[in-house]
């Protein structure tokens, strides 16, 4: 199924082969280039493989999915432009399975739950909020969620993306009274400035563009607060993958 995992760099490289590239992602590196001009994950993996591979001339590599610049975890890109149109055609017939960590701030209305909301991006402040049914701009956002462990004051849940839409598990957490540990855009009155945010990108699933064999790539966040928290193995029973 997947490869060896091994380093290039900083970054682990969690599946490879012709057509796909599977990472962890690091926290706070930008996922393309933004206007902090901040190295980003896109261009370092670019050079990596033209090094890695001695290619002359410009790489290829296809951002499918992204990351908010301080998530971590699992992390997909396709390395020719038949394996990027192919997976963009998986991510809009929803068939690209992502699965997240979130460790929220008290305890959520139900133990399991799916949570719609509608949501409106700002870009000039580059914040989401959600907004009634039919605003103009509007996008619908469904996640499903379990909770998986708890603390007197904090929460560790499992969540299932059901769409992509920006920042749209910190909106959706925060307007279910839950926001995420750590997140200075969406829970500034309960969280430090400085505190890492506790989002982690723990599955990505999905049918290899090419052979349409399932192609799954797992990753837990660093046993470090508030993750650690919990037991290694209620992560390895919660956040499994039944294929």
């Amino acid at each position: 199924m997947s490869h060896d995992v091994h380093k290039t760099g900083d970054i682990e490289i969690l599946y490879e082969d012709n057509h796909l590239l599977g990472i962890t992602k690091p926290v706070n590196v930008p996922t393309q280039e933004d206007a902090s001009g901040d190295p980003d994950l896109l261009t370092l993996l670019k050079q990596d493989l033209k090094e890695r591979y001695n290619k002359p001339g410009n790489v290829y590599l296809g951002l499918v999915h992204r990351l908010d610049r301080p998530v971590g975890g699992a992390m997909i890109f396709a390395k020719t432009s038949k394996a990027a149109s192919r997976l963009s055609e998986t991510v809009r017939g929803r068939h690209f399975r992502k699965i997240y960590a979130a460790v929220v701030h008290g305890k959520l209305p139900a133990r399991q739950g799916t949570l719609k909301h509608t949501l409106l991006k700002d870009s000039k402040t580059n914040t989401v909020t959600a907004v009634p049914k039919g605003t103009p701009g509007g996008k619908d956002a469904v996640l499903d969620y379990e909770v998986v462990g708890e603390t007197d004051r904090y929460s560790l849940v499992h969540i299932e993306l059901h769409t992509g839409r920006s920042h749209q598990i910190r909106v959706q957490m925060k307007e279910a009274g839950c926001p995420l540990f750590g997140d200075q855009k969406y829970g500034a009155k309960i969280n430090k400035p400085g505190q890492q945010i506790a989002l982690w990108s723990v599955i990505a699933a999905l049918p290899h563009p090419v052979t349409k064999d399932e192609v799954m790539l797992q990753s837990l966040p660093a046993r470090e607060f508030p993750w650690a928290e919990w037991p290694l193995d209620i992560y390895e029973k919660a956040f499994t993958l039944k294929i």
